[in-house]
């Protein structure tokens, strides 16, 4: 299942989610749709809500998520997810995460900037290489090279995982009327 949210503006209150399932390497089996706070602290819940909530939750063999954070600075406890989950999580990135920026911006805005930063690097971040290029992951619930095997096997064209790919274009739809952006 992959999961990513739509676009925001720092006004908004809300960003929507979208989770795509996929039986690998392309076949959706399932969409769901839900939200979170944008700068808020309700990550993970959204994401076990969306999971459990769904009449495909016994078909979810691993979560992908774009990114470490949604609308903002709502981040993702990654090995928290996973153990509430009971399954396999792992974000993706195109690029690799800038923790001085990070902390930065975390410091710039946040009271817990502290507590925010510890939760996005209590994963170790690894590159992981495909055919057309890099992607940058991190993962619990399971061993490293399980996770770029899967990361791997979802990858249809490009560097993102299908599940991931299809979840922005539906979730950038679901805000602008039309997909845009890169996926």
């Amino acid at each position: 299942m992959g999961i990513d949210d739509g676009p925001f503006v720092k006004d908004d209150d809300t960003v929507p989610l979208v989770g795509v399932l996929i039986c690998p390497p392309s076949y959706v089996e399932g969409v769901m749709v839900s939200s979170c706070h944008v700068d808020g602290e309700d990550a993970n819940s959204a994401v076990i809500d969306m999971v459990r909530g769904s009449r495909f939750s016994e078909q979810v063999r691993a979560v992908m998520i774009d990114g470490a954070a949604f609308g903002g600075f709502n981040v993702v406890d990654v090995p928290a997810l996973s153990k509430a989950l009971a399954l396999p999580v792992i974000t993706v990135s195109r690029d690799l995460p800038d923790l001085r920026s990070i902390a930065s911006a975390l410091k710039a805005h946040f009271p817990d900037w502290d507590r925010r930063l510890d939760i996005i690097s209590s994963v170790q971040v690894r590159s992981v290489g495909l055919p057309q290029g890099i992607v940058h992951i991190a993962s619990a619930g399971i061993d490293e090279a399980e996770a770029d095997r899967v990361v791997k096997g979802c990858v249809v064209r490009g560097c993102l995982p299908e599940p991931i790919r299809l979840a922005h274009l539906m979730a950038t739809a679901l805000v602008r009327g039309e997909s845009k952006g890169k996926a």
